[in-house]
């Protein structure tokens, strides 16, 4: 067990085929276009003696042929899409959730600062040190595809100090009721956070997608064509426009990953207009 301990956190939620993610997006859709057309070229040289046999010596079977290579396109097509669709709606929510996450801090941030002193400075602390332990930790490990843990602390001391904290009127009554709202919410919108960083298709997906375009690729090499030049041209470009849509499934599927990635600017932001230290927030709510 001591052992197991001692392995760094990193390895642990790393995923061997995590290094893709770190190239860039040109090389990454390149090598991709490359490995489809590079497969249905070896495909057309290896069957194309073959392929003649299935067809009547004096009557070519192309019509066929073009019939099923429609249909299989044709439900390849619409099944990817709706995996798209579905992969780029997972993308924009989680954009949202950081977003109202970011929002929510602002929130809260402004709130306590109402606070009377020495409660008030512990709570803008606490806040300000939750946003930059986002910023500075969780970030660069949820790009690792590890989910982030460290923050759990910062934020049940930001409970704590507010438990600590007893109102002295009924506007401080109220505005601690607003403030414990604002940081359940917080609690809620980070949970949510989190479990986006394991979002992504299924291994199940995954093979329907890469099975469907080896079947979709496979279909071109039916064809007999006395043009090899022609031959070759329709299956590279079949194979590219596959490769392309399945390098935008990866580039999307891991919200977290890549350079095409959910961003923690909004936290940034946040943390430079309200909790710097050059960015003052008086007791009225107010910010010079």
């Amino acid at each position: 067990m001591p052992a197991f301990r001692a392995i760094p956190h990193a390895l642990l939620g790393m995923h061997y085929w995590m290094w893709i993610y770190d190239m860039p997006n040109w090389l990454f859709g390149s090598l991709t276009v490359l490995l489809f057309c590079a497969f249905a070229i070896w495909g057309l040289n290896l069957t194309r003696r073959w392929v003649p046999s299935l067809h009547h010596a004096t009557l070519s079977h192309n019509d066929i042929v073009g019939y099923y290579f429609g249909a299989i396109t044709l439900l390849y097509g619409v099944t990817l899409g709706l995996i798209l669709i579905a992969v780029w709606s997972t993308f924009t929510e989680t954009e949202a959730k950081v977003d109202r996450e970011a929002s929510t801090l602002a929130a809260l941030y402004l709130d306590v600062s109402h606070y009377p002193e020495p409660s008030r400075g512990r709570l803008q602390d606490d806040v300000r040190r939750y946003t930059r332990q986002v910023i500075d930790v969780a970030w660069p490990e949820q790009r690792k595809g590890i989910v982030p843990t460290g923050n759990v602390r910062v934020i049940a001391q930001l409970g704590r100090d507010l438990a600590d904290f007893e109102p002295r009127s009924e506007g401080q009554k109220a505005l601690h009721a607003e403030c414990y709202r604002q940081f359940n919410e917080l609690v809620e919108r980070r949970r949510s956070r989190v479990l986006g960083v394991t979002e992504g298709l299924s291994a199940s997906l995954w093979a329907l997608v890469l099975i469907g375009a080896v079947i979709t690729i496979a279909v071109t090499w039916c064809f007999h064509l006395h043009n090899l030049r022609m031959h070759v041209w329709m299956t590279v470009l079949t194979s590219a426009l596959l490769g392309l849509l399945i390098f935008l499934l990866a580039v999307m599927d891991h919200p977290f990953f890549g350079k095409v990635a959910v961003s923690s600017q909004p936290y940034q932001l946040i943390y430079d207009n309200l909790m710097k230290p050059g960015a003052i927030v008086t007791p009225d709510g107010g910010g010079s």
